[in-house]
């Protein structure tokens, strides 16, 4: 087997293509054709479907994603251990994150890992929305919620509360909501994921969840402007107790409704299943879950 071919068929699924996949090993459409052509030869299988435009994995191609993980981290890991020590840390971590809580917190936290591992390397993408590990070559994502995908593993960071907040001259300007209903009568700054807007608010009223409808003229598909809206006063907003906890303490974001707040969520950390994590991955997890076991908010 020559794991070379594993490689670039791994990257020809992170990419979506095999020309771009060819251009990050210097290699012409025509050498990664035969590659590829080798590859599902020693397999006896066909692993891609191509068009003119686009690929798509077969069913046996996501077999060998998952399978080639595992076989390339393995690699990996007998390689450092042979030619770096066992002390040695080095290589890049792939992950995904939240925006604003990539920003607020997982970017100085990788500062600090990076700090204490200088030969890792850090590919960290922030992205609010869905994200496809496999097909997007990640080691690991955070994200808030239950798992809706099965053929994942999800490692607890902690409970994440969802607050109702403004900024002081908002409510100064506009009045306090004081119920949910109330917020049909203010601006509420919205979230997109994708092409569903999150305007339906979930509150915990007379121990029952209870929906309302909210509206507003500001909609984004990043938390992090999200957050920095809400704090110019342009509206109220619905934000995770992690993303804002800083604004909180210095008073630039107030909490509103909190006698109505939902039941909190997971903060998790996702990665592949089947896969045998190389050694930084393991260690950047426990840095992760470290702080956020110490650091678990109480406003």
């Amino acid at each position: 087997m020559d794991l070379d071919n594993l490689t670039l068929f791994l990257r020809i699924v992170e990419k979506g293509g095999m020309a771009a996949a060819g251009r990050d090993f210097g290699l012409s459409p025509a050498s990664v054709s035969e590659r590829l052509a080798a590859l599902e030869i020693y397999y006896g299988a066909r692993l891609l479907t191509r068009t003119t435009r686009s690929i798509s994995l077969t069913d046996e191609g996501r077999e060998l994603v998952s399978g080639a993980r595992r076989i390339l981290a393995e690699a990996d890991e007998v390689q450092s251990r042979i030619k770096l020590g066992v002390e040695k840390v080095s290589g890049t971590i792939h992950i995904s994150a939240p925006i604003d809580l990539g920003y607020n917190r997982i970017s100085p936290l990788l500062d600090e890992f990076m700090r204490q591992h200088p030969e890792v390397s850090i590919d960290l993408s922030l992205n609010d929305g869905y994200v496809d590990l496999v097909g997007q070559g990640l080691d690991l994502a955070l994200r808030f919620g239950a798992l809706a995908d099965s053929t994942l593993r999800a490692r607890k960071l902690g409970s994440n509360r969802r607050l109702v907040c403004a900024s002081p001259d908002y409510l100064k300007a506009h009045g306090t909501p004081q119920h949910p209903s109330d917020l049909e009568q203010h601006n509420c700054i919205l979230m997109r994921f994708g092409a569903q807007v999150d305007q339906v608010w979930r509150f915990n009223v007379e121990g029952k969840e209870r929906k309302y409808t909210v509206r507003g003229n500001r909609i984004a598909n990043d938390g992090h402007l999200v957050r920095l809206w809400c704090r110019a006063g342009h509206g109220i907003a619905l934000k995770t107790e992690w993303d804002i906890q800083d604004d909180l303490k210095s008073g630039a974001l107030v909490p509103i409704l909190q006698d109505f707040a939902p039941t909190p969520t997971a903060l998790q950390m996702v990665y592949p299943s089947g896969a045998i994590q190389p050694r930084r991955i393991r260690l950047v997890m426990d840095h992760l879950a470290r702080w956020f076991s110490t650091n678990q908010t109480t406003l």
